[in-house]
């Protein structure tokens, strides 16, 4: 199996346990979509790269320690973006009533084995 198929599988394996995902995207820290289950997955990508650039920024800035996560929350729901190691980001987008505590667990172990995949 490539890395490819591992990342699906990985995201298979979060939507399965998170449903309510509403959309996920697995891309390069350059904003390259490597995997992608949403609409607009590249302007999504880019968008995630965007904000784990300024996340690290950041946290670097104020002293918090490496980058975990970035969360943006509007009306209707939540956009959440997971450093994947240093090469890569998970972005998932998720509805208003979504268990944030549970999405974080889930996410947070995922994207621990996909920074595994990509080195």
């Amino acid at each position: 199996m490539n890395k490819r198929e591992i990342l699906e599988q990985l995201v298979s394996e979060l939507r399965a346990a998170l449903p309510e995902v509403q959309g996920a995207v697995v891309a390069s820290a350059d904003g390259l979509p490597i995997v992608a289950q949403a609409e607009d997955a590249a302007r999504l990508a880019a968008m995630a790269a965007t904000a784990l650039g300024l996340g690290r920024r950041i946290a670097e800035t104020t002293q918090l320690g490496p980058l975990a996560e970035t969360l943006v929350r509007g009306r209707d729901g939540y956009v959440v973006v997971y450093a994947v190691g240093q090469r890569g980001v998970l972005a998932l987008i998720a509805p208003a009533q979504v268990n944030l505590g549970l999405l974080h667990l889930e996410a947070r172990n995922i994207a621990e084995r996909m920074a595994e995949v990509l080195g």
